[in-house]
């Protein structure tokens, strides 16, 4: 039972937070400040994705499902069909919002209290790790990739 509760939990959270995610305001995920359309040089993102990096996200990003097209009013972030501004802008956006959708989802593995035993919760904790820690790094990786981009369109 407590697999089969974990199992529910977990898709009802992606979905819950996802969701709320979507409903996002643009401005609230930093689209119109200058940071989100240019890098900072010095960033350790921007260094880690200007190369395959010392965790080689480029080798194992294409085994991360993108379910950025499930929810209504997602964007694939895999898919890049355009390559205007406007497009790489909105695909910048997504990498935020996706990248916020696992930050929050992270800890709603402590709700696990609720109902698991402690080992049941560390259970939790260690597949919130594994399933998001990954995701976060791939959305950083992508958002250093687009910006360059960007910043090489805009000069």
């Amino acid at each position: 039972m407590p697999l089969v509760s974990s199992a529910a939990f977990w898709l009802l959270a992606s979905l819950l937070v996802g969701l709320l995610a979507n409903q996002l305001p643009e401005r609230w995920l930093g689209a119109g400040s200058p940071r989100a359309t240019l890098p900072s040089p010095a960033s350790p993102w921007c260094r880690l994705s200007r190369q395959a990096g010392p965790l080689h996200i480029r080798g194992w990003k294409r085994w991360i499902p993108d379910a950025g097209g499930a929810l209504p009013g997602g964007v694939r972030k895999a898919s890049l069909v355009q390559r205007d501004p406007a497009a790489l802008r909105r695909l910048l956006l997504e990498t935020r919002r996706a990248e916020l959708v696992h930050w929050l989802l992270w800890p709603a593995a402590l709700l696990t209290a609720l109902w698991l035993p402690p080992a049941g919760v560390m259970v939790n904790l260690a597949f919130a790790s594994l399933f998001n820690l990954p995701c976060v790094l791939v959305q950083r990786y992508n958002r250093g990739r687009l910006q360059r981009c960007l910043a090489r369109m805009v000069c």
